[in-house]
């Protein structure tokens, strides 16, 4: 039988580092994306010149073509793709090169959403306070929610029918199949990766990167986290509170790990 690193490795159309000395499992919105032009400027170069030592992971609930335009308007500043993405808050796999969806991923969640998508679609018909984000969600639904309107109740009904519900940044409510958050298809991808947890930095600043630092893999939970999420840091003992903002509160939380030796000239 064919090892799950080679299987995956078949699906992807650039190869993976052999022996990364970190993987490197980003948010984007307000983490990899967030801080001043001049940090993140200097900290993609650093990921661009780092790609044999540091497998970069992109962990977003943006869509495929959402994470194509970003790295689209962000390219002038030095942003490449990574080396693979989490994307729709966990519901897709997909190589970084190519954005292409991988099947040893995609398909075990394709098939529980499609056991669940139908009864999922009569209780959130006609729902005040939400309203559909205008992105090609694949196996969840994503909306934008008013809150003084949403019917928190809803949530029970959800979760009854084999849903998971997560709230963040208190304006996106995303409904995905039941066990699947940015932290299950995370520790998925590190195991078919065969990578050692003890290389695995996470980083993040809303709610929906909550299941990433609740996998117990060190963690980055940056300066400018919504305050839900910092209210978690208590039970979280792994997870490292950056006093700065986007990729300074990365690199700031890198260093707290021991990982200084990666930066050399580029950060002293």
């Amino acid at each position: 039988m064919t090892p799950p690193r080679q299987r995956l490795q078949q699906q992807l159309s650039a190869p993976l580092p052999e022996a990364p000395e970190l993987v490197l499992v980003t948010d984007l919105d307000g983490t990899l994306l967030g801080g001043a032009t001049p940090e993140r400027r200097r900290f993609y170069r650093w990921l661009a010149e780092q790609r044999q030592r540091v497998l970069h992971v992109f962990c977003t609930g943006r869509d495929l073509g959402s994470i194509a335009r970003v790295l689209q308007e962000d390219e002038p500043i030095g942003l490449a793709a990574p080396h693979l993405v989490i994307g729709d808050v966990g519901c897709t796999v997909a190589c970084g090169a190519s954005l292409l969806p991988l099947p040893l991923a995609v398909e075990p969640i394709e098939a529980r959403w499609r056991d669940l998508e139908s009864r999922l679609v009569p209780l959130l018909e006609n729902q005040p306070g939400l309203s559909l984000q205008p992105v090609s969600s694949n196996r969840r639904f994503a909306y934008y929610v008013d809150l003084e309107r949403f019917d928190r109740s809803l949530i029970g009904r959800l979760e009854a029918e084999g849903a998971d519900c997560v709230l963040s940044d208190s304006r996106y409510f995303d409904v995905l199949p039941a066990g699947v958050n940015k932290g299950s298809t995370l520790l998925a991808l590190l195991e078919w990766l065969e990578a050692d947890h003890a290389t695995v930095v996470t980083a993040g600043d809303t709610l929906n990167d909550l299941a990433m630092f609740e996998t117990g893999l060190m963690g980055v939970m940056v300066g400018n986290a919504e305050p839900e999420l910092v209210a978690q840091l208590p039970r979280l003992p792994r997870v490292y509170r950056a006093r700065a903002d986007g990729c300074a509160g990365i690199a700031e939380g890198l260093r707290h790990f021991g990982f200084d030796h990666l930066f050399e000239r580029l950060w002293d």
